[in-house]
């Protein structure tokens, strides 16, 4: 345990002056003998200083000496030290004053100042740290305006484009005018969708999503949206099928948000894993937690890709159509949602399979005992 600054500094003072104390006696009382034998042939200077010696007497004479000396001796030993302040001072001064946060303090000394060399030093590390986080953070809210601009104006384009056409009379009949609605209503709720996802990733982001907590039946919930997204399967020629290997596992969480997590998952199987015919979902208990693994059989994610399949925005079709992607947050969204709950949530994809594997911690059975 590292021993406490102030007491190392008063330590240090003492022995310094114990040293130059007994340093400045033995050095005065050699030089009275150096001078004494150096002025034994010289009448005069050895006349001038017996009459410094009856003037102030011998006790003033020694004591003003050894003062002296042991000033001379406390300057000697901590000239070191205060070289090093001057050289710890001016490359603070150059940290702070031209911001070159790539430099350091010079740590040479093991003593109390370079302790503080090494903690002005963290300090820096950490402050560098701090603004390169800052500036990333810019860059990133930077891009999510560039995203979140194109994305919006995509859709409304083409809406103030159709209703355009419709407010100055620009169709043929009933039928192209039904057509321009539609065009214009399928724009709208793309554009609603967008915007939704939007506002939820930020405010997950803010961490300002509340939680409503209940205990639910997992199993149970993954029947339910199999049965929901019947439909879409049939739609989309494929087949879904639940494969678990218990018949209840109980889960504390907000069923909403969960039911977010999933839905998202099952529908990038359905419309990126068409071509395999089917969507399988696995429910495993493992370690005292729940494993929910989605696997489709269509076309395999590129290895490149994979590490960013949770970032906002991303897609793995660069081309960014509304076709062929979504708002490119889904992934993000259902990832904050997964870490929320103290899970976490993976993707593994090869020439047959691509599976997103959730896992999730159940709930701990009650330790209370019947009375």
């Amino acid at each position: 345990m590292r021993s406490s600054i102030a007491a190392r500094m008063v330590w240090r003072l003492v022995w310094q002056i114990g040293i130059s104390a007994v340093l400045s006696v033995i050095t005065c009382y050699l030089s009275i003998i150096v001078l004494e034998r150096m002025t034994r042939d010289n009448f005069s200077q050895r006349s001038f200083l017996r009459s410094l010696y009856y003037t102030f007497g011998e006790t003033p004479l020694i004591m003003l000496g050894c003062f002296i000396l042991f000033i001379i001796y406390m300057v000697l030993l901590n000239w070191r030290r205060f070289s090093y302040y001057d050289k710890l001072s001016r490359s603070v001064e150059h940290i702070a004053l031209k911001g070159n946060f790539d430099d350091q303090v010079p740590v040479k000394m093991n003593n109390e100042v370079s302790l503080l060399a090494h903690n002005v030093n963290l300090l820096v590390l950490e402050l560098k740290r701090s603004l390169d986080e800052e500036r990333k953070a810019e860059q990133t809210k930077n891009e999510l305006i560039t995203n979140v601009s194109h994305d919006l104006r995509t859709p409304l384009t083409s809406i103030i484009g159709y209703l355009g056409l419709i407010e100055q009379d620009r169709y043929r009949d009933e039928v192209e005018l039904r057509h321009y609605v539609q065009v214009a209503y399928d724009k709208s709720e793309r554009l609603n969708v967008l915007i939704q996802d939007l506002f939820e990733y930020t405010r997950m982001r803010h961490d300002v999503i509340p939680l409503r907590r209940q205990t639910f039946n997992l199993v149970e919930m993954m029947n339910q949206l199999l049965v929901h997204y019947r439909l879409s399967l049939e739609t989309a020629k494929m087949t879904g099928k639940l494969i678990a290997n218990v018949g209840e596992l109980q889960i504390e969480g907000d069923p909403d948000k969960l039911v977010r997590v999933f839905e998202n998952l099952l529908s990038n199987a359905i419309h990126y894993g068409a071509a395999g015919g089917r969507v399988d979902i696995y429910l495993n208990k493992l370690n005292e937690a729940a494993v929910i693994e989605i696997v489709n059989y269509g076309e395999a994610i590129p290895a490149a890709d994979l590490p960013h399949l949770f970032d906002r925005f991303y897609r793995v079709d660069k081309s960014r159509t509304e076709h062929k992607g979504g708002s490119g947050l889904g992934l993000a969204i259902a990832k904050g949602l997964v870490d929320k709950h103290g899970g976490a949530i993976t993707a593994t994809s090869d020439g047959d399979s691509t599976n997103f594997r959730v896992r999730l911690p159940l709930t701990q059975p009650s330790s209370e005992q019947p009375s």
